[in-house]
């Protein structure tokens, strides 16, 4: 599918000219930090150098004061506590973080008083559920803290407080029409709500709380600060900004990753095939530094994995287990739990695919809904999003679910608001939730083809034509030659990349391929890059999924390239390397 490269505008020269002296960098460099709203050389430095010191009180947070006084009245009076979270990555991870903690403070007799709960995703679902507040009601739980849900739990809490036991909500999603009633509610979402930063994670919430909590009784920093890398993780995998506190929290959480990674962790990365060296017993080194990118891709699908498959309460475990035997074997599962999960949405993402291209219904239709009974109901969402990538259209992929109704998980392109899409069918569905980017549904089977219809007649009035072509936003143009170890060292700095911050994607035009172009595990092409008429160092060149650019590349051919400047380590050594975003024939070689 063709791509639209849209250029974001460069800085004035003068301005790039003075900071790039300022600050002895290269001037594209500059110019990226201008772009980026860092024009002064005090901002580069509180950029480039994340500092602890900078993160917010946490009780400028509303409520902060209510929490921690009641964790307090709890712990002091040995009453039972049950942390319960959601079953992502996000909420897996603040439920790890939040249990060892209190089992950290509490000592030998945590194992009695604090507990940890999951719901099933398929009997439960997402939230708080009734089984919950049950399982506290039933075990003389009288607190409960929920992490990455439960500010839209109303009718929950209420259920809740009638049975004795209070909540303490930490979420960081938005509020609905009236809050919960519980005895504190920590969102920096919440309108009423004066805390500085507002897009921590759901896993940063509850960091907050343990934050506040060691503040206000003098506790060790270090009981928080080692902590981070939990954060971190969910930082990375829950797609939230990596600016303001979430970049330092980002920053830190990495470096303990990287220096000290806990056995779980350890475990799971080793299971990606990044390779663990012990040197010496007290220190672990990675076969290279781990980023980002290796969370989203490497750790976070291994993790969701769990919840998909089988319990979420396996990946806490994997976060707060201690023994190293217990950790690789647990790692092991849910690797194993990851391939049969990938194993599905392969074969359901080929299927849909052939669905849609065999079928005439398609053709002309500006949405994809799609249902097959027979596909399970975890892996939906990730069909939903390959389907857009396929075809870059509004998708839903339904399938049938235990109770008897069809439910589905909707993805969109950028340019569409697929929450209001299913909104205007509203009332055609049992329940739906969501926001712009992905929602899910659910409906009787009954209404399925006038729900198809419906959506399709609000999509095709509501998406413009235009806007059914995906889009590459490139920052800025880059000849090769400044491609260097410099440049390098200090665009590593700009990380840790993601959204607020994304990944710098840089044009280069007139290339040719040196002729060792091919193809490389059956679908991703290989090849170094240089000019045809200069003298410039070749640069290798990965990119991803792109075999059918290899004819393009062939017979000395001129093309244009969008991409990541990035570092690869093969066999120990370290290389510069270009990760191709796009390829196109330049102006006359099509």
């Amino acid at each position: 599918m063709n791509k639209k490269w849209i250029c974001q505008q460069l800085p004035d020269d003068a301005a790039t000219a003075r900071l790039a002296s300022q600050l002895s960098i290269e001037k594209p460099l500059a110019a990226l930090l201008i772009q980026r709203g860092i024009s002064t050389p005090e901002a580069a430095a509180e950029f480039f150098n994340p500092d602890i010191t900078k993160l917010h009180n946490p009780f400028l947070m509303k409520d902060m004061d209510k929490a921690v006084k009641r964790l307090s009245n709890a712990i002091i009076n040995n009453e039972k506590i049950l942390v319960y979270g959601d079953y992502d990555v996000d909420g897996t991870s603040a439920v790890a973080l939040l249990y060892s903690f209190l089992c950290e403070i509490i000592g030998s007799e945590s194992k009695d008083l604090v507990e940890y709960y999951i719901p099933d995703r398929y009997t439960e679902g997402y939230g708080i559920s009734d089984q919950g507040v049950e399982y506290c009601h039933e075990n003389n739980i009288s607190l409960l803290i929920s992490l990455d849900c439960g500010i839209k739990a109303n009718d929950k809490v209420e259920m809740a407080n009638k049975l004795g036991v209070d909540v303490i909500i930490c979420d960081h999603h938005l509020e609905g029409d009236e809050l919960p009633q519980a005895v504190a509610i920590l969102d920096p979402k919440r309108k009423d709500c004066a805390y500085p930063y507002k897009e921590l994670s759901g896993c940063g919430v509850g960091f907050k709380l343990i934050q506040g909590y060691c503040q206000q009784y003098k506790l060790p920093d270090q009981l928080w600060l080692s902590r981070m890398d939990l954060v971190a993780i969910s930082i990375a995998s829950d797609i939230v900004a990596i600016t303001g506190e979430n970049r330092i929290l980002a920053h830190f959480g990495l470096e303990i990753i990287n220096k000290f990674p806990r056995m779980g962790i350890k475990s799971i990365l080793d299971q990606s095939g990044i390779k663990i060296h012990y040197p010496f017993k007290e220190e672990t080194i990675f076969s290279r530094v781990i980023s980002i990118s290796d969370l989203v891709f490497y750790v976070g699908p291994r993790i969701n994995a769990a919840g998909r498959m089988k319990s979420g309460r396996e990946s806490v475990r994997l976060f707060i287990v201690e023994d190293e035997d217990k950790s690789a074997d647990i790692g092991k599962r849910i690797n194993t739990q990851n391939e049969q999960r990938k194993e599905q949405d392969r074969n359901a993402t080929e299927e849909a695919i052939h669905m849609i291209k065999g079928s005439h219904e398609y053709i002309g239709r500006k949405s994809i809904v799609i249902y097959n009974p027979n596909w399970f109901k975890g892996i939906i969402g990730i069909v939903a999003s390959r389907l857009v990538e396929v075809f870059y259209k509004p998708t839903i992929v339904l399938t049938k679910s235990s109770d008897g109704l069809i439910t589905g998980s909707a993805r969109s392109v950028k340019e569409f608001n697929i929450y209001d899409g299913i909104d205007s069918c509203s009332d055609l569905l049992e329940h739906f939730g969501g926001h712009k980017f992905a929602a899910g549904l659910s409906m009787k089977e009954e209404n399925l083809e006038e729900f198809i219809e419906k959506f399709e007649a609000y999509v095709n009035e509501n998406l413009d034509e235009t806007s059914t072509i995906p889009e590459i936003s490139v920052d800025m143009p880059l000849d090769l030659s400044e491609v260097t170890h410099s440049f390098m060292n200090h665009l590593k700095q700009f990380a840790p990349f993601g959204p607020g911050n994304m990944e710098p994607v840089f044009q280069s035009n007139g290339l040719v391929d040196e002729g060792m172009g091919r193809i490389v595990g059956d679908k991703h092409l290989k090849c170094r890059v240089l000019y045809p008429d200069r003298v410039v160092q070749p640069i290798d060149v990965i990119a991803f999924n792109m075999k059918d650019k290899l004819p393009l590349i062939r017979d000395n051919k001129s093309f244009d390239m969008l991409y990541h400047v990035e570092e690869n380590v093969w066999n120990n050594v370290v290389n510069i390397q270009l990760n191709a975003k796009d390829i196109r024939p330049s102006n006359g070689n099509q």
